[in-house]
């Protein structure tokens, strides 16, 4: 997880950095602040639809009275180990947009509005997402859509996430 410190308002919470003490990001993975439980989880990349997402997001936290949870899923890359039958390995990619993102979160008038965290991980989006979503109980997951190729080749994280989430997915287009 990457955190910053924000000040102002007092209704931010600092998050833990793995970077610094790796045990306080397994703590953090399996405990979580409690002002954020039945929250408002959005996945948030800093693209357009990302964008879209996280404003209709903060709409419902503000109309629900509940905190919000921003998740940036980092890059890992799957690489294959050939010596023998080893299961396939995930090698972890520095992603410093994490922090880019907290910092532009952190100076986003439009945030000021409802309290909020930023949660860094790592591996699938659909995954992390819903995981973070469980972790939180949260209320609903909110996702921009996916458009391109790329999306129609390998199937899109809103439409995966949809049909395995335990809770109610609002795609944003």
């Amino acid at each position: 997880m990457a955190g910053h410190e924000f000040p102002e308002p007092a209704d931010r919470r600092q998050v833990a950095d793995s970077a610094v003490d790796p045990l306080a990001a397994d703590d953090a993975r399996h405990s979580c602040d409690p002002a954020f439980r039945h929250g408002v989880v959005v996945g948030f990349d800093g693209s357009t639809s990302s964008e879209r997402a996280l404003a209709y997001a903060i709409g419902m936290a503000r109309r629900s009275g509940s905190g919000l949870i921003i998740v940036h899923v980092a890059n890992r890359l799957p690489t294959t180990v050939w010596a023998g039958c080893e299961p396939p390995v995930f090698v972890d990619v520095p992603d410093h947009r994490t922090e880019v993102l907290g910092l532009e979160l952190a100076c986003a008038d439009h945030l000021s509005e409802v309290p909020w965290i930023l949660v860094e991980r790592g591996g699938d989006i659909c995954h992390e997402l819903e995981e973070v979503g469980r972790e939180y109980a949260a209320d609903a997951i909110v996702v921009g859509s996916t458009h391109g190729i790329v999306g129609r080749i390998f199937g899109s994280v809103a439409g995966r996430l949809a049909r395995r989430a335990q809770r109610p997915v609002v795609v944003i287009p």
